[in-house]
């Protein structure tokens, strides 16, 4: 079952949320918590925020345990753009975009013995990786 959250709007340009998203991105909802609660950057509050309300959500429309739950995937996009003007020299004026965010978060539940997709590609990789190795030491022994 997977559970939205959305918030629109965020006064905080796209690229500098993106660096607090990537941090949480896989986590279960505990570890992610607590990695927001840790971080200095303006936007690990309105996140937090965001991961509590999905987390609201989950347990009491869906009725999932809070246990279960992991952040499986969250996106930052780009919202409204606000313009304004500097003014500059010889008359003229430049103009300044204040840009702002939309973030959807997306938390799923983890069934039992099941691994988040980037944990998947992480021990397909190590298995690659040590069957090229047993591959090596087969040839070097022969």
């Amino acid at each position: 079952m997977k559970v939205r959250a959305k918030l629109n709007n965020l006064r905080i340009s796209p690229r500098k949320v993106k660096l607090v998203t990537d941090l949480i991105k896989g986590f279960d909802v505990d570890k992610a918590l607590i990695q927001l609660a840790k971080n200095d950057k303006k936007a690990g509050h309105p996140l937090m925020k965001l991961l509590k309300s999905a987390v609201a959500n989950a347990e009491n429309n869906f009725r999932l345990d809070k246990k279960d739950l992991y952040v499986y995937d969250i996106q930052v996009g780009e919202g409204r753009r606000l313009k304004r003007w500097m003014p500059r020299a010889y008359g003229r004026a430049a103009q300044i975009l204040k840009r702002t965010s939309m973030i959807n978060l997306i938390l799923e539940e983890r069934k039992k013995n099941s691994l988040v997709p980037a944990e998947k590609k992480k021990i397909e990789k190590n298995k690659k990786i040590a069957s090229r190795e047993t591959k090596k030491l087969k040839e070097k022994r022969s």
